[in-house]
């Protein structure tokens, strides 16, 4: 009875978004329906945190090349080590979601999360390690994974709730439903990923300087040029110059820690800008340095002045994106220029 609940609850799973109505699947077209079939191959599902950006086609195309190409594909690092990567990512963003999905992969593959190794730790912290826990070979993934699920996890926590499972299951149930999803996470991952198949999706772009760190893979460092250059393209749309000056000066200072329960750090930074722009800055700034703290205030501010989907998932998809570009400058400790 409860696995079959669940199944039906991750075949309804685009139900879980919030704030956004995501394109149906029978209704994708285009570089929707090509990324919606590539996510359903390799993940058996089509996994909300990907489908949450369907209002915003070329973000919707980024994120899922920065995903597979670093955790999905097979490479140099076991799947086992990027999942429990992306397990201490999400803890460190406070991304429940996220942690319960890959944590239940981890166990899933054969293995417990186990935050006390020198990798999780490693993932954990915001800026980079006296010495890294991995050889110098296995940078471009694991860096790729911290820094995908640095943009993920903040995706997450604004569009989607504390977890993948279904409310309707009762208290005495959910081990043996966690049980269940662990092994079909397991399953899933299991399945050796061919490096390269989503690069098709987006024109090949010229790889940013500050994403340097990914050059020792050839299909990562595709996959993040693309995916930064498609979504830094949604300031020409809906990121205003004010709201994107603003963000870039806070993150160029910002080493990577929590900025705390309040908000009224953001709500002081954003005086700055118009009263027009306010909105945005607020939803942009919060988004990118504790997104945790995105609430329904926060999304209807936005939403009073913005009302398509599209720009609400092309703001927050920049602001993430920017948080994530600078987390990997710190954990590399490069020069971003």
């Amino acid at each position: 009875m409860t696995s079959r609940l669940l199944r039906t609850a991750l075949r309804r799973s685009l139900r879980q978004i919030r704030y956004v109505t995501p394109v149906a699947p029978r209704r994708a077209t285009g570089l929707v329906a090509d990324v919606y079939r590539q996510v359903e191959r390799d993940f058996g599902m089509l996994a909300p945190p990907v489908a949450l950006h369907a209002a915003a086609p070329a973000a919707l195309a980024g994120s899922w090349m920065m995903l597979r190409e670093t955790l999905v594909a097979s490479g140099l690092v076991d799947r086992r080590t990027k999942e429990r990567v992306a397990t201490a990512v999400s803890l460190s963003n406070e991304c429940p979601y996220c942690v319960t999905v890959h944590g239940a992969t981890v166990r899933g593959i054969g293995g417990a999360p186990s935050a006390d190794l020198p990798i999780a730790a490693w993932a954990r912290a915001p800026g980079a390690a006296e010495t890294r826990p991995f050889p110098a070979e296995h940078t471009a993934e694991l860096v790729g994974v911290a820094v995908c699920f640095h943009y993920l996890n903040r995706m997450v926590n604004v569009f989607l709730a504390d977890s993948p499972l279904p409310d309707e299951i009762p208290a005495a149930a959910r081990g043996t439903a966690e049980a269940f999803f662990s092994r079909f996470m397991g399953a899933v991952a299991a399945e050796p990923g061919e490096p390269g198949t989503s690069l098709e999706l987006l024109p090949r772009e010229p790889l940013p300087s500050d994403l340097r760190w990914a050059a020792g893979n050839p299909s990562i460092a595709a996959a993040f040029a693309s995916a930064a250059a498609a979504i830094d393209s949604a300031t020409r749309d809906s990121v205003t110059e004010g709201v994107a000056a603003l963000v870039r000066a806070r993150l160029s200072t910002w080493d990577g820690q929590s900025t705390g329960p309040s908000r009224a750090w953001a709500e002081e930074a954003i005086t700055a800008l118009p009263a027009s722009e306010r909105a945005a800055g607020r939803l942009a700034l919060v988004t990118a340095m504790a997104s945790y703290q995105v609430d329904e205030t926060v999304v209807a501010e936005f939403q009073r002045v913005h009302r398509e989907d599209r720009a609400l998932v092309e703001v927050t998809s920049w602001a993430s994106m920017a948080a994530a570009r600078r987390i990997g400058v710190l954990k590399t400790g490069q020069d971003a220029r």
